[in-house]
């Protein structure tokens, strides 16, 4: 990974620079990780292990915090870890793989949350072409063909990044590595560069939104013509993935879609879809979904008649 560059490491500035802030933030964001790792992992081997989790919606869900637990271990680990040291250094290659990880990961749960909303639309809009059109072999090729769509938005992404010479400052005001905070960093004339960056990852990230937002026009206006219990049973499907799509798409939309920046709030922002929304998810999902209760109380129950089998 060769370019012009002078600069071997970059300083992340982080969250705050004062020591009793970051010792605080280091017990709340070490509680938020492993409530995103825990909650979302805990809806991965629910619907894995219940019979009845198995249609394409849940499918979309597993998929989903899968995902949850890999985007925010990209930037939360070393964003935890360096609450607690002076030195928050990261070598020019681990700032461009962390690059690569939070573009990656990233534009792959854009995709799914796309994917998710085309499922209900469906399931709503089309329910007696429902099994023959959301097969396993298409919700398969859906959920790679998001992971593809991620990585080809990456690449470019880094690539482009790597060409840029960094001959000094090298210090991030952010708590991870991404594209905007590096613009500032480099030593040329970043604006076709920054254009460049706004319409690769301003421009995915506005046409998903388009498409999830007329799924949900044309799903809101088929429910009309359904009975009312019909109605609230959509409703309280397509409610969850609606705020998830508000607290996902709001913040990213906030960060991609404006050329490069000096404003300090873009790290404040970045916490919601790198953290708050992970450990969110698998609360929004469960308290509204009486299906996955079940099955994770089903789950708890067999866990606990194994343990009482045992004694």
């Amino acid at each position: 990974m060769e370019n012009a560059s002078s600069v071997k490491e970059f300083i992340l500035l982080g969250l705050s620079q004062n020591q009793g802030v970051q010792k605080v933030c280091f017990v709340i964001f070490l509680f938020f990780y492993v409530i995103i790792v825990a909650g979302n992992l805990l809806i991965v081997i629910t619907v894995i292990s219940s019979q009845r989790l198995k249609s394409p919606m849940y499918f979309f869900l597993c998929s989903l915090s899968l995902v949850d637990i890999c985007y925010s271990s990209v930037t939360a680990p070393k964003m935890i870890a360096d609450f607690l040291v002076e030195n928050k250094t990261i070598s020019f290659v681990g700032c461009i793989a962390q690059l690569f990880g939070v573009h990656f990961i990233g534009c792959t749960e854009i995709f799914i949350l796309t994917v998710m909303a085309y499922d209900r639309y469906i399931a709503i809009c089309r329910p007696l072409h429902y099994t023959t059109l959301m097969t396993r072999r298409v919700c398969g090729q859906l959920v790679i063909g998001s992971w593809v769509g991620g990585f080809l938005h990456s690449i470019v992404q880094t690539l482009l990044t790597t060409q840029l010479p960094f001959c000094g400052p090298n210090k991030i005001d952010h708590y991870f590595c991404d594209v905007h905070p590096l613009l500032q960093l480099a030593c040329t004339d970043t604006y076709a560069m920054g254009i460049i960056v706004v319409a690769n990852s301003g421009m995915i990230t506005l046409s998903c939104f388009f498409i999830l937002v007329m799924s949900y026009v044309v799903i809101l206006v088929s429910l009309r013509s359904q009975t009312a219990e019909g109605r609230h049973k959509a409703l309280s499907t397509c409610g969850s993935h609606i705020t998830v799509v508000i607290l996902f798409f709001g913040p990213c939309t906030f960060i991609y879609i404006r050329p490069s920046s000096n404003m300090s709030e873009d790290k404040s922002v970045a916490l919601f879809y790198t953290v708050i929304t992970p450990m969110l998810n698998p609360l929004i999902y469960t308290l509204r979904n009486e299906e996955v209760k079940s099955a994770m109380r089903k789950l708890w129950g067999r866990k606990v008649g194994s343990e009482k089998g045992k004694v």
